[in-house]
């Protein structure tokens, strides 16, 4: 599913990432811990293609297969928007927009028309326990069903692969382990694979794997 080979990241002078090897198999739910400033997020953002390796280094990355230094812009946008999925900390909702078009908008991005985004859109936002919420804003939603909204929304293409950061930081201590649970029903019901970055170490404790990064490396 997802193979990494020696991922190298340098901004500027400071080394981040310094030869990272990772080999992650299709529906595994894998956290990835360390303190602050030891490249995790920084290695989330490379293998979920938003951020670029250091081409000056004999470093690889494979997702299903493809090579992703061998895509352009254009593709890799694409492929994006086809195969991953994102969870972040702050939602990232847009405010002006409904629960139910906040979720429909990487499907419009996909290509479907309004009727297909829609109608999977409210399958999942039923599925997640909002199907009374479709309507609301997300000032009119609480942290947790916010997040349940960036779920569905991160699910909406049907990705084989979902990348969490921090997904349960902002939020209560039973928001959060709803979240948790919601993940490994979700890799039950449609396969996914899930690379969390947490400090939670209960979420940490949960998942099939738990790699540690320090420094730029990990430790396994």
């Amino acid at each position: 599913m997802v193979k990494a080979k020696n991922i190298h990241k340098y901004y500027g002078d400071l080394h981040v990432l310094k030869g990272v090897d990772l080999d992650i198999k299709k529906g595994e739910i894998v956290s990835i811990v360390g303190a602050s400033g030891a490249g995790k997020t920084t290695l989330l953002q490379i293998l979920g293609t938003l951020d670029q390796i250091d081409r000056k280094t004999a470093s690889e990355l494979t997702i299903n297969g493809i090579s992703i230094a061998q895509l352009g812009d254009k593709a890799l946008a694409k492929f994006r928007n086809e195969h991953i999925g994102f969870i972040f900390q702050f939602h990232q909702l847009l405010p002006e927009f409904t629960a139910l078009e906040n979720v429909c908008i990487p499907a419009f991005i996909f290509g479907k028309t309004k009727a297909e985004a829609e109608k999977r859109a409210k399958e999942l936002l039923d599925f997640l326990g909002l199907s009374h919420r479709h309507h609301h804003k997300p000032n009119e939603l609480s942290g947790g069903e916010q997040q349940r909204v960036a779920v569905a929304r991160a699910l909406i293409n049907n990705p084989s692969l979902i990348f969490a950061d921090e997904p349960s930081g902002n939020l209560d201590s039973e928001s959060a382990e709803n979240l948790h649970q919601l993940f490994f029903k979700l890799r039950d019901e449609f396969g996914q694979t899930f690379i969390i970055v947490t400090h939670n170490e209960e979420l940490a404790d949960m998942a099939d794997r738990k790699l540690t990064m320090v420094d730029g490396k990990i430790l396994g």
